[in-house]
């Protein structure tokens, strides 16, 4: 035992120490927070330098007059003949552009957008906008439809989705919250269990290169080499997870804080709230609506299973991928042996975007989450749908019981594979390891 927790502490210290642990650890959570900040910037600059300027030839006299401007479209009104006017749009350039507003436009609903180069799709889709409303407008006219009146009419249905929980009470829940943090889960589950596996293997196959497992091999038990490397590589990797959490709600709450105007956010708020003709029939805002939704998730119970799935399902990939790593001399022989072992886990991220999700609790999902090399994603998908505590114990305890039999053949083939060399290993040599006697 005492072989195995040095083994685990110079796996551990020797990565944690490596320039590449520590610029992944902080330059992750920052290239992402980086992505956010920059898209939010660009974004909100975007807006604010796309203010278009746009004649308008009206040849209604009435359509033109309806226009509005606003922070993203000026009209002007134009008196100069067609041919001239076109010329200075040709040579405004950018952001300029000519309205034409035929004479029998409520016949045709028909105009011509003319710019000096492509026409820009937000400043065309505010024309069009403004142009269909002008055009209800006349036909609510036409027909002697007060407007105000129809403006008035809410036909909006806000569903409150709730379930029954095991008391009989009915708590709030929604399904897209659910299906948000299922599908990350996926993606986050099937990298994790592959980079750490991957280093687990990389790092056996290094060693053998070298020839430094024999000088290792010779102090220590094949199995304990084995079971250190593995486990001291999942420290890594559950120390990398803590900081990233850690480093990326730090980093999140400070650029929301520094890129949102909180008196602007509150100005818009009650700018809306005015505007809102039936408040007492107007639903919880967005925000709250997504607070709440968060609050029925249970963040505690997701984590807890999230490090249990993942350490399950990393120490079982892992010992496969040992068991890889001994067979050959090089990662380019290793993909012949690393496909097979990792189908069922491709098999269950592909189908947790359609099966999974759409039917968290069918006869299909919950196999997948009790066999061994399927549970680590299939099982974290279904938990925010709310999974029965008995079906996460079981899937757990089939977990466990896979990766202690798992070990078991991998340090077989292991114990063998670690000291062979220049010998191309197949899956017929691999049974044959796994059947030599001590």
């Amino acid at each position: 035992m005492n072989k195995i927790i040095l083994i685990i502490q110079r796996e551990y210290l020797s990565r944690v120490k490596k320039k590449t642990f520590l610029l992944t650890t902080f330059l992750v959570p920052l290239f992402f927070i980086g992505i956010y900040v920059g898209a939010f910037y660009l974004t909100k600059k975007s807006f604010e330098d796309n203010n278009a300027i746009v004649y308008v030839l009206d040849n209604t006299n009435q359509v033109g007059k309806e226009l509005v401007n606003n922070k993203n479209i000026t009209f002007t009104h134009s008196a100069d003949e067609l041919g001239v006017q076109l010329k200075k749009v040709k040579d405004a350039g950018d952001n300029t552009s000519l309205l034409i507003i035929p004479q029998d436009f409520f016949e045709t609903q028909k105009i011509e957008f003319l710019s000096s180069g492509k026409p820009n799709i937000n400043t065309q889709s505010e024309i069009e906008k403004q142009l269909e409303t002008v055009m209800l407008n006349y036909q609510y006219a036409k027909l002697n439809i007060d407007p105000d009146k129809i403006k008035n009419i809410d036909s909006s249905v806000k569903i409150s989705a709730k379930e029954i929980t095991d008391s009989g009470e009915a708590k709030e829940s929604d399904t897209r919250i659910a299906m948000g943090i299922a599908m990350a889960l996926s993606v986050l589950i099937y990298l994790s269990l592959f980079l750490y596996g991957a280093q687990v293997m990389r790092g056996i196959i290094e060693e053998k290169s070298n020839r430094i497992v024999e000088v290792v091999i010779s102090s220590v038990k094949p199995f304990q080499l084995m079971m250190g490397k593995i486990i001291g590589i999942g420290l890594v990797g559950i120390t990398q997870f803590i900081l990233w959490i850690i480093l990326s709600f730090g980093l999140i709450s400070l650029a929301t804080s520094t890129l949102i105007d909180k008196d602007e956010f509150i100005a818009q708020t009650e700018q809306q709230a005015a505007q809102n003709v039936n408040p007492e029939n107007e639903d919880m805002s967005m925000v709250a609506s997504l607070g709440s939704a968060l609050d029925s998730v249970n963040f505690p119970e997701l984590l807890t299973c999230f490090f249990l799935f993942f350490l399950g399902g990393y120490m079982l990939y892992s010992a496969l991928f040992a068991a890889v790593g001994s067979a050959v001399d090089n990662e380019t022989e290793a993909n012949q042996f690393t496909m097979p072992i990792t189908a069922p886990l491709l098999l269950a991220y592909v189908l947790s975007f359609g099966v999974l999700i759409n039917d968290p609790h069918g006869s299909i999902a919950t196999w997948l989450s009790f066999i061994p090399l399927t549970s680590p994603i299939a099982m974290l998908v279904r938990v925010p749908f709310g999974v029965p505590v008995w079906q996460i114990a079981l899937s757990f305890a089939l977990l466990v019981a896979g990766f202690i039999f798992t070990t078991w053949v991998a340090a077989r083939i292991y114990r063998v594979g670690i000291l062979m060399y220049g010998k191309k290993a197949s899956f017929k040599e691999l049974i044959k390891w796994f059947g030599y006697k001590n």
